[in-house]
């Protein structure tokens, strides 16, 4: 029996975990994926000629799987200031001046976690690719739905910076973030749908 209390906090009326959340979290699957992938062709002979790059694909996988899992964590943590800030009185202006005050400290903070899942799926994705080409025969579906889920998250994790960066007064900052997460994000759909496509034709 799988343990489901992430996907039950997840679907319940909590505000965490969200979106980023689930967004590491297939981050994570898709790290996972990868790595059966390459467990399932180290020690065969056929690739004999890979398997110490497939060894090392593994342990790079390994750790980024582990930095997504905790990223499910911080992204809920990270979240938490922000909706405080919305809690905040702003009947006076004083009161509305130290709430936009911390809101904008808030929004930055809140963009940190979800740029740091989409950079480090954007590492598992180069393991995707690697194994995707190089793996085992009989596990390249299985690259190809990590190819999936890394898309996916990477596109979710985008949408949380999209949101705070357009609550920032700090117009270049916010520019600056929205660059980077729709470079990322461009980057991975072309990556991710050229190995869909690649995994799709030798599959068919």
């Amino acid at each position: 029996m799988y343990d489901t209390s992430f996907i039950d906090e997840l679907a319940s009326a909590a505000p965490t975990p969200g979106g980023g959340g689930a967004s590491a979290y297939a981050g994570a699957l898709a790290a996972a994926l990868a790595a059966m992938v390459g467990n399932l062709t180290v020690g065969k002979k056929s690739y004999a000629d890979v398997e110490d790059e497939v060894r090392s694909s593994l342990v790079r996988l390994d750790a980024l799987r582990a930095r997504l899992v905790a990223y499910v964590d911080e992204d809920a943590r990270a979240f938490e200031p922000l909706a405080a800030c919305y809690r905040m009185p702003k009947e006076t202006s004083e009161e509305q001046a130290a709430k936009n005050a911390a809101l904008q400290q808030a929004l930055m903070a809140a963009c940190e976690v979800p740029l740091a899942i989409m950079r480090t799926v954007e590492a598992v994705v180069d393991e995707i690719d690697f194994l995707a080409r190089n793996g085992s025969k009989l596990a390249r579906s299985d690259a190809g739905v990590a190819a999936t889920f890394a898309r996916a998250a990477i596109e979710g994790a985008s949408l949380n910076i999209f949101i705070n960066a357009a609550s920032m007064d700090d117009e270049e900052r916010a520019a600056n973030l929205r660059d980077e997460a729709l470079a990322l994000v461009e980057a991975a759909r072309v990556r991710c749908c050229s190995l869909f496509d690649f995994v799709m034709h030798e599959i068919a």
